[in-house]
């Protein structure tokens, strides 16, 4: 009989699901100031700011190199890696003028019409590969 895992390896089963990145302490602590800055877009007038120059805007946050490109990329599963929660990303696509469907849609690598397609057919097959590590 084997004993409770620790938290850190169940914890670290989370990453070995393929296209899938779950809003751990991790990730929420990696991506708190991305998430801040996301959530400043909130406010018209930081959103003007933001419009105006985005590079200039991003240097008030304390921000990685990479969270800063990727932003500035618009690459919603690299900022998701970086700690970016999507439902706070969802200012940045929204301030693009963006709905959820066409932003996440762009994450699939699907057109809008075929990831609209494929979630109202019942989304994605379970079929496929379900673990990294196995590849199965």
């Amino acid at each position: 009989m084997s004993g409770p895992k620790d938290i850190h390896s169940y914890l670290a089963e989370f990453e070995d699901i393929p296209g899938t990145r779950v809003f751990t302490a991790a990730r929420a602590r990696q991506g708190y100031h991305l998430n801040q800055f996301a959530m400043s877009l909130m406010k018209a007038e930081n959103r003007a700011r933001w419009k105006a120059d985005e590079a200039a805007y991003l240097e008030g946050w304390q921000l990685t190199p990479e969270q800063k490109a990727a932003v500035l990329a618009r690459d919603y599963n690299a900022l998701l890696d970086l700690g970016g929660n999507i439902y706070f990303l969802a200012k940045v696509f929204s301030t693009d003028g963006q709905s959820f469907l066409q932003a996440v849609s762009t994450m699939s690598g699907l057109s809008t019409e075929e990831y609209s397609a494929m979630m109202n057919a019942g989304g994605r097959s379970p079929d496929g590969v379900r673990s990294r590590k196995e590849g199965k």
